[in-house]
């Protein structure tokens, strides 16, 4: 054999070997959390971002062997600037399991600057993660915008404590604060095979009545069914709720109709949506009225909800729509005209067609005696958000065969 000939075989005895190394799959999303502009009342307490480490815990929802981090300044006025991070396993509160720490880099560079209106991937971490697993996110940020990008609605305890300690294996004198900051997402690299379903919604998806710390919400508890499934063990689950969020108009946060792209088309792998959300537009509407102001109706809802089906459907993904639960005795929204707008909503989203399927919460929730409000197994004492046991009753009546694996297609 030539000596380019040698080289040849050799160059290529290497390339297979190299492509042997790396197992087939793709990027999933395990976790994620949809981003708005934080209010006021909900900014980090003292000592702040700028110049201090923020420490954020996260449950992963699907495994695989190694992961990425997907920071966020959509809402920034600034650079975000993000001097260190890394990602590690929880050993509970503020803590992190020994050695299991990773630094997170950025085009191969331990820092990064996110611009206004722009998100940051990190490079791959070769870290294995299980389904189910907490992971902790710890960044330490120079500078922080006066505008920040945010997810308000965390029922997760975040940490901050002055000086970078990216790498400590506990914050002590860390601040606690129940808020989440800049991170919008985390993929792994799992199976071919794997899909994700992203749940879009109001604070009832965001998890309002859960359990702080305890990962309780309805899509937690989907997302353990699914795993504990064999036919759905490789489906992830992105719970993309706001609370206070409306279909049509900006209010806490941005409307669904505005963020459908960033928080549906823009995550990897999504082969279901599931929406749930309207109650706000509904309830809203009757002080809108009261003022003279234009306000949602039925007919309004029943649009959006076509046209998210419209967006969802050129990309594969699957749409299934959720009846608008009961507000009955929820004295700020609920009124005979605006449970006509329920039920006529609900109605469409049963008999229309428009969807692959329909998962009728309202039928779940209602109580028999009054179909206009909460049934006493699922209200959380408000009559508008559920229970911690009235989202585990929610999640364990949904029919896991709607995200059954195979066949790809229906």
């Amino acid at each position: 054999m030539n000596l380019r000939l040698f080289t040849l075989a050799v160059t290529t005895l290497a390339l297979a070997s190299s492509l042997a190394a790396q197992s087939p799959g793709k990027w999933i999303g395990t976790w994620a959390s949809s981003q708005q502009l934080t209010e006021a009342k909900n900014m980090p307490p003292a000592p702040g971002l700028s110049g201090h480490t923020l420490r954020q815990v996260v449950r992963a929802s699907l495994g695989g062997s190694k992961l990425r981090v997907v920071f966020s300044n959509a809402f920034g006025d600034t650079p975000l600037i993000l001097t260190a991070a890394t990602v590690a396993l929880s050993a509970g509160g503020s803590s992190v399991q020994p050695g299991s720490v990773h630094v997170l880099n950025f085009n191969q560079a331990g820092s990064v600057t996110v611009q206004p209106a722009t998100s940051v991937v990190s490079d791959p971490v070769a870290m294995p993660v299980s389904a189910d697993a907490r992971l902790v996110i710890t960044t330490y940020f120079s500078a922080a915008p006066s505008n920040l990008t945010g997810h308000p609605g965390s029922r997760t305890t975040s940490f901050i404590q002055a000086g970078n300690a990216v790498m400590a294996a506990a914050l002590p004198d860390a601040v606690p604060v129940d808020h989440w900051y800049c991170l919008t997402r985390i993929e792994v690299w799992t199976v071919p095979a794997a899909a994700t379903v992203v749940v879009l919604g109001d604070s009832l998806t965001d998890g309002r009545g859960s359990t702080t710390n305890q990962q309780n919400r309805w899509p937690d508890v989907l997302s353990r069914r699914l795993q504990d499934n064999p036919a759905t063990a490789q489906v992830s689950v992105l719970n993309q709720g706001i609370g206070g969020n409306r279909v049509l108009r900006d209010g806490i946060g941005p409307s669904m109709l505005a963020r459908f792209d960033r928080d549906v088309l823009a995550c990897p792998g999504v082969r279901w949506l599931v929406i749930l959300e309207g109650v706000n537009d509904l309830g809203t509407a009757v002080t809108e009225r009261a003022r003279g102001e234009p306000a949602a109706t039925a007919r309004d809802l029943i649009d959006a909800y076509e046209q998210m089906i419209r967006r969802a459907r050129p990309h594969g993904i699957r749409v299934y729509g959720a009846t608008i639960m009961p507000f009955g005795g929820f004295t700020s929204y609920f009124t005979p005209e605006s449970e006509a707008a329920r039920q006529e909503v609900n109605r469409w989203i049963r008999s229309s067609g428009a969807f692959d399927a329909v998962i009728d919460f309202d039928a779940i929730t209602r109580d028999p005696g009054d179909p206009s409000r909460l049934s006493a197994a699922t209200d959380g004492g408000d009559h508008l958000h559920l229970s911690a046991a009235g989202y585990q009753h929610l999640a364990e009546a949904i029919d896991l065969s709607l995200f059954d694996l195979a066949p790809a297609a229906r």
